[in-house]
């Protein structure tokens, strides 16, 4: 066969497996990927007020661009703010706002050269970096905004590389070290059981032990105030349809399972893999609450300041960073949930817009509160931070 027969031929072969695998796939999975090349559609103070709604009394507006990737973010005692920029490998400090033009006053790089910075955490002078196969930390100085000495890897061997990559950490009430590490897949069988699961160590990286499992990917993680309850994100997996299973919210306890891989929402037994685990599945924790499907839950922080109304002084904000495979898009928003005496949760909208008709202006991945009630939201989508301030 001459040889540009055999090419048009590999390429109609290839053609149709295309359209097959299209069609056949649930929800058709692939519909509605966002990507943003080049920074297209990068928004501005006016964009962002025409198109954001939020609560009444709340304004938003770029605080600092030209964050490749921009992911999680960390508010020093001195009102600066940190944030994780994984692709390039760096670390960067936002100078707070002293000038009164609601944007950053400078930026200045802390660290650099690490391998996939993520989560981020300052305690007790040190500043810990979550990289995607270790964690590290640095003496850091929050009022001179410099750090001193050698960064050091305190745990390394984490597993790194599959589907979800990006490591958190925070220290918790306890003095002691958590890190979330994501499953390596959508659905399946781990290997390694640190994967889909939280991790907890000494400061100085000993006596590791897995503290919860079953956690598919929970980025975002946190204690409640004045409960000492520890709160995580976590993303449903994927190819099941439009709207299931839904992402959670869960109350983490040691040595807690929460059903991933064998169970799905509020212990629905999984297609692929629950058959044959109802042990398993019945002793699994469910979630305290649901987010829709897809929408992919990630950063969280709660809110304590006084200078926010009282309604949100306790209420917990949870970036969704917005779906991939709906034939519709979902999430692309932050909202904000509500503890109700009874013990339930009320989720509201609190900055929606990001996403309308289809058209994406931002993909939300972390928010912090910082020192006088302001509230940043990090955008990997736009490579920026916003600020929302209540007036």
């Amino acid at each position: 066969m001459p040889a540009l027969q055999r090419i048009l031929r590999d390429i109609f072969f290839l053609g149709l497996a295309a359209v097959l695998f299209w069609l056949f796939l649930p929800e058709r999975f692939i519909a509605n990927a966002p990507f943003n090349p080049a920074g297209i559609n990068t928004p501005d103070d006016q964009l962002l007020t025409d198109r954001i709604v939020l609560p009444p009394g709340f304004r938003i507006n770029v605080f600092a661009e030209e964050l490749a990737g921009a992911r999680m973010l960390e508010v020093t005692d001195s009102g600066d703010v940190l944030v994780s920029l994984s692709a390039s490998g760096r670390v960067v400090l936002l100078q707070r706002d002293e000038d009164g033009d609601g944007e950053t006053d400078g930026q200045i790089d802390l660290i650099s050269n690490l391998t996939r910075p993520h989560g981020l955490d300052i305690y007790a002078g040190w500043l810990f970096v979550a990289e995607a196969d270790a964690l590290g930390r640095i003496r850091f100085d929050s009022n001179n905004r410099t750090t001193s000495g050698e960064y050091e890897q305190v745990v390394t061997g984490l597993p790194r590389g599959g589907n979800h990559w990006s490591r958190s950490v925070k220290v918790g009430p306890d003095g002691r070290i958590y890190v979330s590490v994501g499953s390596s897949c959508n659905v399946c069988i781990e290997n390694d059981p640190r994967r889909a699961a939280i991790l907890r160590f000494n400061l100085d990286g000993s006596e590791a032990e897995i503290y919860a499992s079953g956690l598919r990917n929970t980025v975002g993680f946190d204690w409640r105030p004045g409960t000492g309850s520890l709160y995580g994100v976590d993303n449903g997996r994927d190819l099941l349809g439009d709207d299931f299973p839904p992402c959670e919210l869960n109350l983490i306890e040691r040595g807690g399972f929460y059903g991933w891989p064998y169970a799905n929402g509020n212990k629905v037994a999984d297609p692929d893999l629950g058959a044959g685990r109802s042990a398993e599945i019945r002793e699994s924790i469910a979630p305290v609450h649901g987010f829709a499907a897809h929408t992919a839950p990630l950063g969280m922080a709660f809110l304590q300041n006084s200078r926010l109304p009282e309604d949100y002084r306790h209420a917990l904000l949870v970036a969704l960073h917005g779906s991939w495979n709906r034939t519709e898009r979902q999430g692309y928003e932050v909202v904000s949930l509500h503890f109700q005496e009874d013990g339930g949760i009320r989720e509201r909208k609190f900055a929606s817009g990001f996403e309308i008709d289809e058209d994406v202006i931002g993909r939300p991945v972390d928010v912090a509160e910082g020192v006088n009630g302001e509230i940043y939201i990090s955008d990997d989508y736009t490579d920026m931070v916003y600020r929302v301030v209540y007036r």
